[in-house]
């Protein structure tokens, strides 16, 4: 073989690392300067880049977050479901399913990471399948409503009687809910103390063994759904009931606020929920805000009422108009002192609100899962901003532990 030849063949085999950018600069310019009179080696060499760029860290590799919607939907239109989930079950199976992909790449070390699950009461460190314990417990609720066995272990005491339905029968809501009375260690005690007794439960178990409980009992969830499509079943959290339907949309909402609080401890990219579904979140955020509203004047005495009746005695409910932007958009009236203050005697609706807001609805949400704070959170703002200041500070109030 001539020098020549051994040359040829020693640059050739420097393509490989010139593709990836990891020659030294002298040896990149000596193979640039032969690539220039090689037409072959200049082939290869475009070959070799073109792949290279196939593993850039800056493309990621996994599939666009819609590319599962439009399969299942082509899939549905060729075979309608047997049993189609409802409307309101699909942000729920969206959600734990984006949250599943997340803990199926996890390894050994990532799985003993702690996640920080802020709330506006403080924030919660849990590893992983601690986070899973605490979903599970918590959507204990919808597997009692919903006749399904309860995931987390009696506390101690006399056993609770069995319950011979597996699914209750659609009870229509009738007239607003009755007023509970927050138990011994707060209104949230029967979610920590479920959440404590699960986590100890599955001690020592193995965190692929505690995803798939986990994901278990939330494909038997979204089954049972699909058998009362009404959504009118009560689901009672201990410190207030919601029909199954809004309860449903409650626990796609935590899930996609604890998966992004494991992603961010693992750094994993994690998308936010699909428009359709985060609209369904927002809307149950609105309905909400009345509760955290008068939470905060209880609170605060500061907000506690509206202003003084005018001289002739009848007092306008004060509102604002909350205008939502983004892929989840709409516009909502707010009544800040309670329906009470607008439907009842001593007060009635009308004129224009004291005030708009524009914010953006991932972002409204973040601000309802205390993941945000209200004084930095951005928002278009018109009228009074105190009226503006209270809705902000009332949405954290809807997070819990």
């Amino acid at each position: 073989m001539s020098s020549t030849e051994e040359q040829h063949d020693a640059l050739r085999s420097l393509l490989g690392a010139w593709a990836l950018g990891a020659c030294p600069a002298y040896e990149a310019a000596e193979l640039e300067q032969h690539l220039r009179d090689c037409r072959e080696c200049a082939e290869e060499a475009a070959r070799l880049r073109e792949a290279a760029g196939w593993l850039s860290l800056d493309e990621p590799l996994d599939q666009p977050g819609s590319l599962r919607q439009q399969v299942l939907d082509w899939c549905l239109a060729r075979r309608p479901a047997e049993l189609p989930v409802p409307a309101w079950g699909m942000p729920y199976t969206a959600e734990t399913a984006k949250l599943d992909a997340l803990l199926r790449d996890l390894g050994p070390e990532e799985w003993q990471e702690v996640a920080e699950l802020p709330w506006h009461g403080g924030t919660e460190r849990l590893r992983p399948a601690e986070v899973l314990g605490h979903l599970t417990a918590v959507d204990g609720f919808l597997a009692l409503a919903l006749g399904l066995p309860d995931p987390v272990p009696a506390a101690p005491g006399p056993p609770a009687a069995p319950s011979g339905r597996r699914v209750p029968p659609q009870e229509p809501a009738v007239g607003p809910a009755v007023p509970r009375v927050p138990p011994q260690g707060g209104p949230y005690a029967a979610i920590t103390a479920r959440t404590a007794r699960l986590i100890a439960d599955q001690d020592g178990l193995a965190p692929q063994a505690v995803r798939s409980r986990w994901r278990r009992q939330a494909h038997d969830l979204v089954r049972s759904a699909a058998l009362a499509p009404q959504g009118n079943t009560p689901v009672d959290y201990g410190f207030a009931v919601l029909p199954l339907r809004d309860a449903f949309v409650d626990r796609a909402f935590e899930c996609f606020v604890h998966g992004e609080d494991v992603a961010r401890a693992v750094a994993y990219p994690y998308d936010p929920p699909a428009p359709q579904h985060l609209r369904q979140m927002v809307e149950l955020v609105v309905r909400l805000l009345p509760r955290a509203l008068a939470g905060l004047r209880a609170a605060r005495p500061e907000h506690a009422g509206a202003p003084g009746a005018p001289a002739g005695g009848v007092r306008t409910a004060r509102r604002v108009r909350l205008m939502v932007d983004g892929p989840a958009g709409g516009e909502w009236l707010v009544a800040l002192d309670g329906e009470d203050h607008a439907d009842g005697p001593g007060g009635r609706p009308g004129g224009e609100p004291v005030a708009s807001m524009v914010l953006d609805g991932l972002e409204l949400c973040q601000l309802a899962a205390a993941h945000r704070d209200p004084d930095r959170l951005p928002v278009g703002e018109h009228g009074d901003r105190a009226a503006v200041r209270e809705v902000l500070h009332a949405l954290p109030l809807l997070s819990r532990p």
